[in-house]
């Protein structure tokens, strides 16, 4: 499991029965693609059909529907992904409802 630097908690962790949000807007996320997108699996395999994640992903690489989306369908069946808006720190924010199609 990720864990978040900036407070020493996992990034994504244990599952979720309820909607919720994973920050992916770390020093190291700035730093890591990749990093991004496995944390965003991660986040997606942790939350309960019927809810949805927000996945804030760092500003520095751009609109994630380029890098992150494509990633999100291949791997994950029953999903839908909205692009909910860009945050005031320069991050985005998509969401993700599981379950659905």
């Amino acid at each position: 499991m990720s864990h978040d630097a900036a407070s020493g908690e996992p990034a994504t962790r244990s599952e979720h029965d309820a909607s919720w949000s994973a920050n992916l807007e770390g020093p190291e996320h700035a730093m890591d693609r990749d990093l991004i997108v496995e944390q965003s699996k991660d986040a997606v395999a942790e939350t309960v059909a019927g809810y949805h994640v927000n996945l804030v992903t760092h500003g520095e690489h751009g609109h994630p529907e380029t890098y992150l989306w494509d990633e999100l369908e291949a791997a994950f069946d029953g999903i839908r992904l909205e692009y909910v808006d860009r945050c005031g720190c320069g991050g985005h924010v998509t969401r993700v409802h599981v379950g659905e199609e």
